[in-house]
């Protein structure tokens, strides 16, 4: 599961975890360390910076973390209602 994202996709722009298969898959490849191979993937798609721009810091956070209890916890800090 992919931790908390805002889709940048033009039919679910902003709205947070509803993310397209390129979106994910862009996602996973950039918190697993692969940054260059999700830009060039996701690149093709006319919104797809968007996507990457509007999550950086979250993306970052995410694959800093080296635990799965870093990832929730990191995620945590950019959940709406969190601390």
């Amino acid at each position: 599961m992919l931790p908390y994202l805002i889709a940048a996709n033009p039919v679910n722009y902003g709205k947070p975890c509803k993310l397209s298969t390129v979106e994910a898959l862009a996602a996973a490849l950039y918190i697993l360390g692969f940054r260059r191979e999700a830009e060039r993937f996701i690149s093709r798609f006319k919104w797809g910076p968007a996507f990457l721009e509007l999550n950086r810091e979250r993306l970052e956070a995410y694959r800093q973390a080296e635990t799965s209890a870093e990832i929730v916890r990191a995620q945590e800090e950019f959940l709406p209602d969190g601390p």
